[in-house]
């Protein structure tokens, strides 16, 4: 059959051809691009963990750095916090000294006001017994006809007022 003799030379024909094809896309993609590409991923990893390892150290220094700002920040406080609580103590002092003056003027005013509370009580009772004398001296003029003379009424007047 001639196409089966044919086939044996067309097969040959092909199976080379493939070959040619496939060894010039071997040496051209294989030997020419490959290590270009894998040359160029090589460097992109390379470039990916020096990023990577740049950005940990930056962030490492960055909490270090945050870190010490809150040291700083807490040392600052706590020393603001003194100075209020000095600042409150003082003012408590002062405070306290000033109460303590205005109370001593208070209490002097109130033992001179005591005194003149006493003195006015004295002096009034001494004229309502003056003028409870004189009263009695008129009722008992008008009711008994008799006459009272000061001291007389003036001591009914006492006795009267220190048993009421």
């Amino acid at each position: 059959m001639p196409q089966i003799d044919q086939l044996d030379a067309f097969t040959t024909s092909q199976i080379f051809w493939v070959l040619i094809f496939f060894g010039i896309t071997f040496f051209v993609i294989g030997r020419g691009m490959v290590p270009k590409v894998m040359s160029t991923v090589a460097l992109r990893d390379e470039q990916i963990s020096s990023d990577l390892t740049a950005a940990q150290a930056a962030r490492d220094a960055a909490d270090e750095q945050e870190e010490a700002w809150r040291e700083r920040e807490n040392a600052n406080r706590a020393k603001a916090q003194g100075l209020i609580a000095d600042a409150k103590a003082k003012a408590a002092s002062a405070s306290e000294a000033k109460l303590a003056k205005a109370q001593e003027r208070l209490d002097a005013k109130l033992v001179t006001a005591e005194g003149e509370i006493e003195a006015a009580r004295t002096a009034a009772m001494a004229e309502v017994e003056t003028v409870a004398a004189e009263a009695t001296q008129d009722i008992v003029a008008r009711l008994a006809g008799a006459k009272v003379d000061k001291r007389t009424a003036r001591s009914a007047v006492k006795k009267a007022l220190a048993n009421g």
